[in-house]
């Protein structure tokens, strides 16, 4: 389906809860270090219930690790910095979805060398963000939405 990338989320959480809906929507979930938290934390496993065995986990070091592994991939980045919408994208099967830190978000320099691929959520001027697990959601379930929900029941 698609892959789901967090760059060193802070929250286990949410990025449980983001296990849990790649789980659900059969995408994968690739999570660039350092994580703010344990694998083995208590929260992060709560979030995710009982779906740890059906998703499938990448980790990597950094962002260009994940890059050299899956260079000829198309990558979109999640900011509130981007400029077009994400409903404006034709995802496709096996790109990559890229969100940022719950305190940081992505790198300027990342955003920078590659703004025609970074997509926002629309948002009242005033809302700083979305939370992340939520965000996630809204652009994964747009995505499915495109594909006309393909291989989900």
């Amino acid at each position: 389906m698609f892959n789901i990338v967090l760059y060193e989320p802070d929250i286990p959480q949410n990025t449980g809860n983001i296990a849990r809906l790649c789980a659900a929507t059969g995408c994968n979930l690739h999570l660039i270090g350092p994580l703010g938290f344990s694998l083995q934390d208590r929260f992060l496993k709560r979030a995710g219930l009982d779906y740890w065995d059906l998703v499938r986990i990448s980790y990597y070091d950094s962002f260009q690790e994940l890059r050299n592994k899956y260079p000829e991939a198309t990558y979109y980045y999640i900011s509130t910095k981007g400029k077009n919408n994400y409903t404006s994208v034709d995802f496709k099967k096996g790109d990559f979805i890229v969100f940022g830190s719950e305190t940081r978000g992505l790198p300027g320099e990342l955003l920078e060398k590659n703004q025609e691929f970074c997509l926002r959520i629309p948002m009242v001027p005033a809302a700083r963000c979305l939370n992340l697990s939520n965000a996630v959601a809204i652009v994964v379930y747009e995505a499915l939405r495109k594909q006309k929900f393909s291989g989900l029941s």
